[in-house]
């Protein structure tokens, strides 16, 4: 049993996918894993509240299990068919809550490592959640999922359906976008000019 188990961890998500619609409920739960943290990331990201993210990667996964039987290889990877689908599910609860001012947004979780440190690595991480909330949603879906989930742009590009150009234009003004927001703040936040 063990070496079965063994091999499913090796396996790769799209196979665990296929394994679990076919029934194996051990590749359920290690593709739950592997792949809801990444769900979750992705909407907190984009949301700024834990809860919802919760609920987005929840979502997110139940359609995962949806259309297992019927999971055709080849067409996307499943963690690029995530990302899109926890991305759009975000961006879907963003613009239902438009009519909330941009002061209703949660703040981030406050997970203090040292006094000192800790608020300043609080006050920094606010800061970016306020900045990446106030840019354009495509533009912050971009921006997270480049520099916070460290994706290749032509991963992106296939998740947001646009082209390589596109995202790369997206990421720019992001980042353009978040420095312009930080502006005035780098002493504030603890941050060397030099």
């Amino acid at each position: 049993m063990g070496n079965v188990v063994d091999a499913l961890a090796e396996a790769s998500d799209e196979a665990l996918l296929v394994l679990y619609g076919n029934g194996d409920p051990e590749a359920a739960r290690l593709l739950t894993a592997r792949l809801a943290p990444v769900a979750y990331r992705v909407a907190a990201r984009m949301l700024g509240d834990p809860a919802e993210a919760e609920d987005v990667a929840q979502e997110a996964m139940l359609r995962l299990w949806r259309l297992a039987p019927d999971w055709q290889g080849g067409a996307a990877r499943v963690s690029t068919w995530l990302y899109r689908v926890a991305a759009n599910l975000a961006t879907d609860r963003l613009r239902r809550r438009r009519t909330l001012p941009l002061d209703a947004a949660a703040e981030p979780a406050d997970e203090r490592p040292g006094a000192v440190a800790g608020l300043v690595a609080q006050d920094r991480a606010a800061a970016l959640e306020a900045a990446l909330m106030r840019l354009p949603e495509r533009q912050r879906q971009a921006v997270v999922l480049r520099h916070l989930e460290g994706l290749a742009n032509p991963e992106i590009a296939e998740i947001m359906e646009v082209g390589v150009e596109a995202v790369e234009s997206l990421v720019a003004r992001g980042k353009r976008g978040l420095t312009e927001a930080l502006a005035g703040r780098r002493e504030e936040l603890g941050f060397d000019d030099g």
